[in-house]
């Protein structure tokens, strides 16, 4: 999530307007922990910590959001190779929503088929039924659009018919410096969950383009993280 969304962080720009604040994303099992401290090996921040120290620290960060901010949703971004580790954020007491992370795309998370490499499985349908089937929280699913070899709307729709509540899309489009508002349009127009779009909110104009394309909200991260907005939140 652009390297920075702890507590202390989000705590700070929360007052700026924001009614949802994300955690992580958070790496939950040993596999996906094993790639973070590679991806931490070459110079990228990651988030990572030890099996027997994730689960309190999210739980931890929630209750530090929720003591400052109680009317703000929190939500937690994790990866893991199997939903039993999501499942059991997502029963964390006081987190409102639990987010799959099927966005990342480092080398390190691919290698074992998690992040953008999610949307490649089989049996993704199942792998997200379950954990919403057995999590008290709502469930988020953070997909990287145009993917290649994916149909983007098509996952839109498998992850609907899957029970989440959430489709949060970086609409990333390759070879182009802004979202792919066209795609993102035709997604909302095409499925009745709520979405959330993502990619290029840094200036007043592209708020007002993500707006029209139908999403129910927009995520920002890298520009709330740098200071720059252009645009009054």
């Amino acid at each position: 999530m652009a390297g920075i969304t702890n507590a202390a962080f989000l705590n700070k720009v929360i007052p700026y307007g924001f009614n949802v604040a994300t955690l992580g994303g958070y790496s939950l099992d040993c596999p996906t922990i094993e790639a973070s401290k590679k991806i931490i090996q070459r110079g990228r921040k990651e988030f990572n910590f030890p099996l027997d120290v994730i689960f309190h620290h999210i739980e931890n960060e929630v209750d530090l959001i929720k003591k400052t901010h109680n009317n703000v949703k929190v939500s937690a971004n994790v990866r893991a190779t199997n939903p039993q580790p999501i499942i059991d954020v997502g029963n964390i007491k006081k987190l409102d929503i639990v987010e799959i992370n099927c966005h990342c795309r480092q080398k390190e998370i691919l290698d074992i088929g998690c992040g953008q490499e999610m949307l490649k499985r089989d049996d993704l349908k199942e792998f997200i039924s379950q954990i919403v089937d057995n999590t008290n929280s709502e469930v988020s699913v953070k997909i990287r659009a145009n993917v290649e070899c994916v149909d983007t709307l098509k996952i839109a729709q498998l992850i609907e018919d899957a029970g989440a509540d959430y489709l949060h899309i970086d609409a990333m489009k390759k070879g182009v410096f802004e979202a792919d508002w066209e795609l993102l349009e035709k997604i909302c127009n095409n499925v009745d969950i709520k979405v959330i779009g993502n990619n290029s909110v840094n200036s007043e104009i592209n708020v007002k383009k993500m707006i029209d394309t139908g999403v129910d909200g927009f995520s920002i991260a890298r520009s709330v993280i740098s200071g720059n907005l252009e645009f009054n939140i």
